[in-house]
């Protein structure tokens, strides 16, 4: 049995912890710097996955931004992205989203078994459908990819319904949190993380990796199990506060 992918959960929050405000308009809680070290995080992944509310609300492209980092990955024989993955409960997908029309990378969605049939239809072509039993479960989800796509790294970039699975689950390995210097306070935002029991507790602290300013943003590096390997990125040049980038995240 091959080892379950290695799990990098990126998120940026406010200060009172929301990933966004309340409007449909997105709320960026980063800077350019910042957009500029996620993609090169993005670039040494093999898959990188958001939850299906995620591409409905923020349409996100999830693709390698900076043309030096995707010949770079092309030159080692991969794609030039690293490969899209969602999962929804409803199979509420809208064909046309970005997930599935940008960028020439596998599309992999995962969904209970009994509404894989009916999601395939509507996506042809677009995307792998991958029924996954009654209810999906995180740790399924990792199975398949480690055992059937090869994958061997997954970053996870939101929304919270997604991040709550894998930490409550226990299955990150590193979270890569940024921190953006104010605060939402909308009761209709959605936040970083739901209610519920969480293995780090105030007995179990996790351990704080690393830590970095990034203009007015501060990035927090957990590790979250032994196979953390944010020791390797010591001493890695931090991104100039000013450097030219795309302000688009995703």
């Amino acid at each position: 049995m091959s080892e379950r992918p290695y799990v990098t959960l990126s998120c940026a929050m406010s200060i009172d912890g929301y990933l966004d405000g309340a409007s449909p308009r997105r709320l960026a809680m980063s800077n350019e710097a910042d957009f500029d070290r996620v993609d090169e995080v993005r670039s040494r992944n093999d898959a990188i996955m958001v939850g299906a509310s995620t591409v409905r609300r923020d349409d996100p492209r999830l693709l390698v931004r900076d043309a030096g980092r995707r010949a770079r990955r092309l030159s080692s024989g991969r794609s030039a992205s690293p490969a899209k993955v969602t999962v929804t409960a409803s199979g509420d997908l809208p064909p046309d989203a970005a997930f599935f029309t940008a960028g020439d990378v596998p599309r992999l969605v995962y969904t209970p078994s009994d509404g894989a049939p009916g999601l395939r239809a509507r996506l042809g072509e677009r995307a792998t459908v991958v029924g996954l039993g009654a209810q999906v479960t995180m740790a399924a989800l990792l199975e398949d990819l480690g055992e059937r796509r090869a994958v061997r790294r997954l970053m996870v970039e939101g929304g919270g319904a997604v991040l709550t699975q894998f930490l409550q689950a226990d299955l990150v390995d590193e979270l890569q949190l940024v921190i953006a210097p104010f605060f939402v306070g909308e009761p209709g935002a959605p936040r970083a993380a739901a209610a519920g029991p969480y293995p780090w507790t105030a007995s179990r602290r996790a351990r704080l990796a690393d830590t970095r300013q990034i203009g007015d943003v501060v990035l927090l590096r957990y590790a979250l199990s032994d196979r953390c390997d944010v020791p390797s990125d010591r001493g890695r040049p931090a991104i100039a506060d000013g450097a030219e980038v795309s302000p688009e995240r995703r």
